[in-house]
């Protein structure tokens, strides 16, 4: 397991602070920042290496420093980096590991940066490392739907508009709507990308650094696309970045909740025109024969996982003042709360889609006649000349409406 030191020290220098006021203020931080730990080692790492260049850092500790956040990745990857409740965060942890194990070399990291810059840092390089995954996963399903859309691109399917047959489509039709629309998410996806991709590192606590930084050079190290130049926006972009990301991954959600309810609607025993397979479906306590679709159910209900977590961030930064404020703090897990209801739910129906069956005798027994009235219509206009107005008459009436 990590090293710890004997007397957990805070890096505002507190002390003496009433335990209960430190377990509020610190809340469940030291257990969501353990996925932040690799990205404020690669941070720290930069910014190293950067001090070095500067001649702020001598080139001794920057080495010793290199190596000991490379170890600290190490035990992270493996599990075996942990944080305490009293160390508040990884970036206390990680420097009071160094601390130990380097000496002062460990005490000089921070010089250059404040924790603010520091948890932006590692914060929009995990957001940018989850987005590339999430563009990678909603691409995949979008491929897995439009396999499943052009192997039944001619099974009919009866369209519905106000829950009421209306027109004939095809099973095909209805699939792709579905794949052109987390196409269209991507883009959403993308542009959540572009904003976050600027560095923040190096505007210290929201009004720069009275030293010679380099942070186009931290920049290029950790792989921002830009420096996001003026630093008291980079305190105010913080919960708004992640208001954008979150509202990106809500769209998703949306397709796929509402796709959730058709496959719910359609696969009822009363249509039948899709179907679940068994290991996919769970079971009643009471009643024997039932075979639910919980998976579609939850993946539903967890749009809204994702769209109270968009409407929390944006009530929680609203209103504060320019400059830095704890409040901030709380933006945190509802974020990390929508990247891991999205991800996981883009995985589930993707597994669905594999794993869906088309009930196409159902299909075609469901296209009954009157699908086809708006057709008979045209057919009037096209073969007899009627006008379109006495045409819907007749068919209509034909029809005993």
């Amino acid at each position: 397991m990590t090293k710890r030191t004997k007397k957990s020290e805070k890096l505002w220098g507190g002390s003496g602070l009433d335990s209960r006021i430190e377990r509020y203020t610190v809340g469940n931080d030291y257990l969501l920042d353990l996925r932040l730990v690799p990205f404020d080692c690669l941070s720290s790492i930069a910014h190293a290496r950067m001090l070095g260049k500067v001649g702020l850092l001598e080139g001794d500790s920057v080495l010793a420093l290199v190596d000991g956040l490379q170890e600290i990745l190490t035990l992270s990857r493996k599990g075996q980096f942990a944080i305490l409740p009293e160390q508040e965060d990884c970036h206390t942890a990680i420097e009071q590991w160094l601390v130990d194990k380097l000496g002062d070399a460990g005490k000089r990291i921070h010089l250059g940066r404040s924790r603010n810059d520091q948890v932006l840092t590692a914060l929009r390089l995990y957001y940018l490392d989850a987005l590339k995954t999430l563009r990678r996963e909603v691409a995949g399903l979008a491929t897995t739907v439009g396999r499943f859309a052009t192997s039944h691109k001619q099974t009919p399917m009866p369209g519905y508009t106000h829950l009421r047959k209306a027109m004939p489509s095809t099973v095909g039709m209805w699939a792709n709507a579905l794949a052109d629309s987390l196409e269209d998410d991507d883009v959403l996806l993308a542009a959540a990308m572009e904003i976050i991709d600027q560095s923040p590192l190096g505007s210290g606590a929201g009004y720069g650094v009275p030293l010679p930084l380099d942070r186009a050079m931290t920049a290029r190290e950790l792989g921002f696309s830009k420096v996001q130049e003026n630093p008291v926006y980079v305190q105010w972009s913080r919960g708004k970045f992640e208001a954008a990301m979150v509202h990106a991954c809500g769209q998703v959600m949306l397709d796929l909740n509402r796709v959730a309810t058709d496959l719910v609607h359609f696969s009822m025993e009363e249509f039948g025109y899709f179907e679940l397979p068994p290991e996919m479906c769970t079971g009643s306590s009471i009643m024997p024969q039932k075979q639910n679709p919980d998976v579609l159910e939850l993946a539903r209900a967890r749009y809204h996982v994702v769209v109270a977590a968009e409407t929390q961030l944006r009530s929680t930064i609203a209103n504060l003042p320019h400059g830095y404020h704890r409040d901030l703090q709380l933006t945190k897990e509802p974020t990390f709360r929508a990247i891991d209801a999205t991800g996981e739910t883009v995985a589930i129906m993707d597994l669905v889609f594999q794993g869906l069956k088309v009930n196409k005798a159902a299909l075609e027994a469901g296209m009954t006649p009157e699908l086809y009235a708006t057709q008979r219509a045209y057919q009037l206009v096209t073969e007899k000349g009627m006008t379109f107005r006495d045409a819907y008459a007749e068919v209509k009436k034909d029809l005993g409406k």
